[in-house]
């Protein structure tokens, strides 16, 4: 990788890094997204979707310490709370039954 191919990368890393929105739990709408793996937050359940590659040069090194921070994140606000044993599952979609605002009218 030559240094302007890196100097462009890290500028990708920074970017994709600064996400501030994302408090894990916080909300039902907030995502994170590291290289093709997207943390959907949740008030109930944080969902993981997709692949993360983590290669082994700089790039990746700064890919995983994203991760880190964001797993670093989830279990510290895991931590900060009086759990239940478990979270009730979700009714087919009773759930989600609140109306929502229609974004075209």
């Amino acid at each position: 990788m030559t240094k302007r191919e890196s100097k462009r990368e890290s500028k990708r890393e920074a970017r994709r890094g600064a996400e501030p929105g994302f408090v894990p739990f916080a909300d039902d709408a907030a995502v994170r997204t590291l290289g093709a793996l997207s943390f959907e937050n949740g008030t109930a359940r944080i969902a993981l979707h997709g692949s993360c590659e983590i290669t082994r040069d700089r790039v990746g090194l700064a890919l995983a310490r994203e991760l880190a921070r964001t797993a670093a994140a989830i279990v510290a606000a895991l931590e900060a709370q009086d759990l239940p044993e478990r979270v009730a599952e979700p009714e087919g979609d009773a759930e989600r039954a609140e109306p929502v605002r229609n974004p075209f009218t």
